[in-house]
């Protein structure tokens, strides 16, 4: 661990390591060089080293310095210097750093020319016969050198695009996580309100009815309160179904929580309204049918909230009723009244229509709500059903020996 800190630590100062570097260098080859003395072998191996303090930050420009300085050295002198160790180096890092291609294929052309020109300048007429193995020394030095800086170059840019699409992924796997519990809490939000509105709605009615009726017929007034006492408990317990999800851990584990509702249970909901006093007719077309959960408690959660808004809106007179047609690939749900229809009082501040259009969206249905002619309210929903839920159709009349 401590060798990955010291790693990361040099990798964030390149100058650092390029100057230890460009030190090491000096000491080892200027020394015995003539450098202190003043001569043009010690005077031009410090100039080709020194641009390899900057040679990461400015590639092209430090290896067109040390390519001048070899140049000069052809001119000025027949023989190596300690200095030339520079030129692999300024060669290495123009191909690993270099943007444009074509310099890095230039950058690659001057070290085959000077793996050429040196030897013709430092190989005495004596010497001749090594001429061909020192060219050879030094064309697989430079091609060498351009290939390792190559291969850097590409392994920096796959490393590059590695981080770029951790980021990206670790980006889609914040948002994704954040649209969740924008979707989870739209969904407890929608569940709030059905169940408080609905609630509220028939415990207000039958507290009204009550408070009317217990003046003259008391045990009228028994039986509203049963049903404030029975609609408040089932209110209670879905509540505490629904801020369990909110709970972590243990909690949650311990937290009793209810069936979600289904259409099996739409004739106690019709009750429960009739109840308080509102005229509520059910009807059923087609055979009904098990359908998946999802698909059953959005059609019960908007006949529930059309019923609430019924109670609410429609007057106290108002009669309502609810059909279920199970077709061979929909389930349509109609909720109609005879109430006050568009002449109802509002604040604008109901969810209610909302959060139908919500949950019909969910699995890609249609809703239509609004005044009926003639007075009243009308919601139409149609939810298509899956390929599963069709194949219980067919089983089923198969079955039947139809």
């Amino acid at each position: 661990m401590r060798h990955h800190r010291i790693y990361d630590w040099l990798r964030r100062r390149p100058y650092v390591v390029d100057a230890g570097i460009v030190v090491i260098l000096s000491g080892l080859l200027l020394i015995g060089s003539g450098f202190f003395s003043g001569e043009i072998p010690g005077l031009l191996s410090a100039f080709l080293l020194l641009p390899l303090v900057w040679r990461r930050r400015y590639p092209v420009a430090v290896f067109t310095v040390v390519s001048f300085g070899c140049l000069a050295q052809l001119i000025l002198l027949d023989v190596p210097i300690n200095g030339d160790i520079a030129f692999p180096f300024a060669l290495y890092a123009v191909s690993a750093y270099a943007r444009r291609i074509w310099v890095r294929l230039a950058a690659l052309g001057v070290g085959a020319l000077g793996a050429v020109l040196g030897p013709l300048d430092w190989v005495q007429p004596e010497q001749a016969g090594n001429w061909s193995s020192i060219l050879l020394v030094h064309a697989a030095l430079v091609a060498l050198s351009w290939t390792l800086g190559d291969l850097m170059r590409t392994r920096r840019a796959y490393v590059g695009e590695l981080e770029e699409r951790a980021r990206r992924l670790e980006f889609e796997r914040d948002q994704q996580a954040l649209l969740a519990r924008a979707a989870e809490r739209a969904r407890i939000a929608r569940e709030l309100h059905d169940v408080v509105a609905h609630s509220l709605s028939v415990v207000v009615a039958q507290a009204d009815g009550g408070l009317y009726a217990g003046e003259k017929d008391a045990g009228a007034a028994r039986e509203a309160l049963k049903t404030i006492g029975a609609t408040s408990r089932q209110a209670l317990s879905e509540m505490r179904r629904l801020l369990g999800v909110l709970r972590s851990g243990n909690e949650a584990d311990d937290a009793e929580f209810t069936p979600q509702p289904c259409l099996a249970q739409l004739p106690d909901l019709v009750a429960q309204v009739r109840s308080s006093g509102m005229a509520v007719d059910l009807a059923v077309d087609g055979e009904p049918r098990a359908l998946a959960g999802g698909t059953e408690l959005t059609a019960y959660r908007i006949v529930q909230e059309a019923l609430t808004n019924t109670l609410k809106h429609g007057g106290p007179t108002a009669r309502a009723s609810v059909r279920l047609s199970y077709a061979d690939d929909a389930l349509r749900v109609r909720v109609c009244d005879d109430g006050r229809g568009a002449a109802a009082s509002s604040d604008g501040q109901g969810q209610g229509l909302a959060g139908m259009r919500e949950r019909i969206a969910v699995y890609g249905g249609q809703l239509r709500a609004g005044p009926r002619r003639g007075g009243g309210f009308e919601v139409l929903a149609e939810l298509p059903l899956t390929g599963a839920e069709r194949g219980r159709v067919a089983g089923r009349l198969v079955g039947d020996g139809v």
